[in-house]
């Protein structure tokens, strides 16, 4: 068996991306600079956002589907009156509209893209049609008709009213929710066109803008010329939000063997949730593993 390159760190690093990098880009430049072996990414951002990239090392990638399903936060910028065909500036003008909506019109437009919605996603995304990345169909000038989906946006709302073509709002959603789709439609809701200019992404579940770092601020350590694991989190991290359980050294034992336990052994330690939610294993501080409480027992899902 080939020996697989890179140190074998784990654990989270969140990074504040900048624009013009894609988010593989900005996982490749870390895998460098930690040495790493193993590293993924929490949720991808477009080229032209910037903000929140949590990047998982090696047995964090088992946690990025938790990552993914958390709360997310985004600031984006529209203009109105220009439509992209990618619906951000990266993209080549095809519409036109002088109609400017007030700041009333934009916020009457808000509650009908807010809840449970049906989304149809910009044509320039990474999913696939018969097989092929729609950002190809649509580079080649074959753009397909994307279906809409169910989508999650639990707050939307107008924070700044720049000037008569540009307008700020934050949202609160959870996973598959594209910003550039939202900015599309509220324009088209108010009776004009629009696209993205800005984007940034200011929460990823338990992470926020306070745990993020630039990659120019990771330098290599002077003993071995790589970045430091001191700079990454536990990979405990990225579970804050999961209820916690906390077993015995024999019942980690038994759970670490992939065994179940019953609930009745845990009872007065089961944190409040509802049959078949998640619950995180601890053992002192150690994260064991993710497990569900089902018929009776606690039942291990992912070992860590």
């Amino acid at each position: 068996m080939r020996r697989r390159r890179g140190r074998p760190l784990n654990g989270w690093l969140v990074i504040d991306k900048p624009s013009g990098m894609t988010s593989t880009q900005v996982v490749g430049r870390a895998k460098r600079l930690f040495d790493a072996q193993k590293v993924g990414h929490g949720g991808t951002l477009d080229p032209l956002a910037t903000g929140l990239l949590p990047l998982a090392f090696g047995t964090g990638t088992k946690t990025v589907p938790y990552i993914m399903d958390g709360t997310k936060v985004y600031r984006f910028t529209l203009k109105m009156g220009e439509a992209r065909d990618s619906d951000d500036a990266d993209g080549e003008v095809n519409g036109y509209s002088d109609v400017r909506p007030t700041d009333d019109q934009l916020r009457a437009a808000l509650p009908a893209l807010t809840g449970d919605i049906m989304q149809v996603p910009p044509v320039f995304s990474a999913l696939k049609v018969a097989g092929e990345r729609s950002y190809d169909m649509a580079r080649e000038g074959r753009p397909p008709e994307l279906p809409p989906r169910p989508a999650r946006v639990d707050r939307f709302e107008l924070i700044e009213r720049v000037d008569e073509d540009t307008a700020i709002f934050e949202v609160e959603s959870g996973k598959g929710v594209y910003m550039r789709a939202l900015a599309r439609d509220v324009a088209l809701a108010c009776g004009t066109v629009g696209h993205i200019t800005a984007l940034r992404r200011l929460r990823v579940g338990p992470f926020t803008e306070a745990d993020a770092i630039t990659l120019d601020k990771i330098t290599p350590n002077e003993e071995n010329a790589h970045a430091s694991p001191e700079l990454l989190r536990p990979v405990a991290t990225a579970l804050a939000d999961i209820p916690a359980l906390a077993l015995t050294a024999d019942e980690a034992a038994s759970l670490l063997h992939g065994q179940s336990l019953s609930l009745v052994d845990l009872m007065g330690r089961i944190p409040q949730t509802e049959e078949g939610e998640t619950i995180r294993a601890m053992e002192g501080g150690r994260v064991l593993g993710l497990c569900r409480l089902e018929d009776g027992w606690l039942r291990p899902v992912r070992i860590l």
